[in-house]
C-alpha cells in the first residue's frame, strides 16, 4: 500500500491565528490560554489528516508564524528586521507583484536580522508542540508522525547575518544551534523534517546576481551545515523537502531541478519530498526517470502529487498516474504521495481554502489507493 503525507504546514484556525498575532505583535495574552489553544488547533488538525487518509501526520505546524522565522521565537541573536526581496521572477512582472502587495497577497510577519550568538533559549516549545503532536496521533488513530524544522540554510535565507564575518561561520552558528532540536524530535520517536527551499528558492530570490554554477557551491555549504546538525541521526528517520518557492506565479527563474538533483541527493535524509504538480515542475518527474542510477538505493520518493497553490481539487485518477511513474522508476516500496508544498507556510495566510486543502488531501490519498491496487 502506498502510504500518504504531506510537506508539514496546514491552515490554522482562527483562534490560533488571532494567538499567533498576539505574540508577534507584542501584546498581552494569557499563556495558559494560548497553550489550550495550541493543543486542541494540534488535535484537531491530525484528526482531519487521519479522516482523509493520511498515513504520515504532523502538527500543522499550528503554534509557528512560519516554517522558517519561528526560530526567532525560540533562539537567542534575532532582533530588528530583514531586508524583503521579492523573488527575480515576480520582479519580472511588476504588475502582478503589485497586484499581489494590494490583495494582501504577501503576507506580513517579521523577519529579524541575526545581530548576536545564535542559542537556544531552551526546549520548551518545542516538547509542547511534541506532546500536542503525540497526544493527537493517540487519538486519532496515527502511527507514523513528522514534525517539521527548519533547515541552517533557510534561517539564513530569512533571517540574514549581520554578526558572524562570514556566511559558512554563520551557517556553522546555526547548524550548532538547531542540532539539538532536530535530536530531540527524533528521540522522541516522531519523523524529521527538514524545509529546505534555500536550496532552489534562494537561487531567484537572494544569488539571482550568481551563475547557476556558483549558486550550487553555495547549495553545497548548506548541505555541508545541514549534515552536520544531522550527525548522529538515524537518516532513515529523516525528511527534507526541496522547493521553488510556495507561491502563484510565473516562476520563470526557477533552477531545474536537474540542476540541483545531486544536491538533494546528498542530503542526510531518507526521505526526499520535492515538487512535481504544479505547472512550472511537473514535467521533471523525467529527471528522476533518466538519473534513476543516481537515486541511492536508501532513499524514498515523496514527490508532490497534489498542487498547494491552486484550489482545484485534482482527480484522484491524476493523483495516481503521478504516482506511478515514480514507482516505475524506484518500486513502490520506495514512494510516498506526498503535496508540493504545505498549505498553511504562513500564520493565517493561504492560496487553498482550508475545506479545499483537506479536499486536496483525500484526492491525495484516494489516489494512492488506486495507484496501490494497480502496482
Amino acid at each position: 500500500m502506498i502510504k500518504t503525507t504531506h510537506v508539514g504546514s496546514l491552515p490554522r484556525t482562527q483562534k490560533v491565528v488571532d494567538f499567533i498575532f498576539a505574540r508577534e505583535n507584542g501584546k498581552t495574552f494569557d499563556q495558559a490560554a494560548f497553550d489550550a489553544a495550541m493543543s486542541e488547533g494540534s488535535n484537531e488538525t491530525v484528526r482531519r489528516q487521519t479522516d482523509v487518509g493520511i498515513d504520515m501526520v504532523s502538527d500543522g505546524e499550528t503554534s509557528k508564524i512560519s516554517y522558517a522565522t519561528y526560530v526567532k521565537d525560540r533562539y537567542t541573536g534575532f532582533d530588528g528586521d530583514s531586508p524583503r526581496n521579492a523573488p527575480a521572477d515576480l520582479k519580472l512582472f511588476p504588475t502582478f507583484l503589485e497586484r499581489l502587495a494590494d490583495d494582501g497577497g504577501t503576507p506580513q510577519y517579521a523577519r529579524p536580522m541575526c545581530v548576536g550568538a545564535v542559542k537556544s533559549k531552551g526546549q520548551d516549545e518545542l516538547h509542547k508542540d511534541i506532546a500536542n503532536l503525540k497526544a493527537g496521533m493517540a487519538a486519532h488513530g496515527a502511527s507514523e508522525g513528522f514534525m517539521n524544522a527548519a533547515s541552517p540554510g533557510v534561517i539564513s535565507l530569512f533571517l540574514q547575518n549581520d554578526f558572524y564575518a562570514s556566511r559558512e561561520e554563520y551557517l556553522g552558528a546555526l547548524a550548532d544551534a538547531m542540532r539539538e532540536e532536530y535530536k530531540t524530535i527524533v528521540d522522541a520517536g516522531l519523523f524529521l523534517q527538514l524545509d529546505c527551499p534555500d536550496l532552489a528558492l534562494s537561487r531567484h530570490m537572494l544569488f539571482n546576481d550568481l551563475t547557476d554554477d556558483e549558486f550550487l557551491k553555495i547549495a553545497a555549504q548548506h548541505v555541508e551545515a545541514l549534515n552536520s546538525a544531522l550527525e548522529g541521526i538515524d537518516p532513515s528517520r529523516v525528511r527534507v523537502h526541496i522547493c521553488w518557492g510556495n507561491y502563484e506565479g510565473p516562476h520563470v527563474c526557477d533552477i531545474d531541478m536537474d540542476k540541483v538533483f545531486g544536491t538533494l541527493m546528498n542530503t542526510g535524509a531518507d526521505y526526499l519530498l520535492f515538487e512535481t504538480s504544479n505547472p512550472r515542475h511537473a514535467h521533471e518527474w523525467t529527471v528522476f526517470r533518466d538519473r534513476a542510477s543516481e537515486i541511492p538505493s536508501s532513499k524514498i520518493l515523496v514527490p508532490g502529487v497534489v498542487d498547494s497553490t491552486t484550489n482545484f481539487v485534482e482527480h484522484p485518477e491524476l493523483v495516481a498516474q503521478r504516482i506511478e511513474r515514480f514507482a516505475g522508476i524506484v518500486g513502490a516500496d520506495r514512494v510516498v504521495a506526498g503535496s508540493d508544498c504545505g498549505f498553511g507556510t504562513f500564520a493565517g495566510f493561504g492560496a487553498v481554502d482550508p475545506e479545499i486543502a483537506y479536499a486536496k488531501l483525500g484526492a491525495l490519498a484516494d489516489g494512492a489507493r488506486i495507484a496501490s491496487s494497480r502496482l
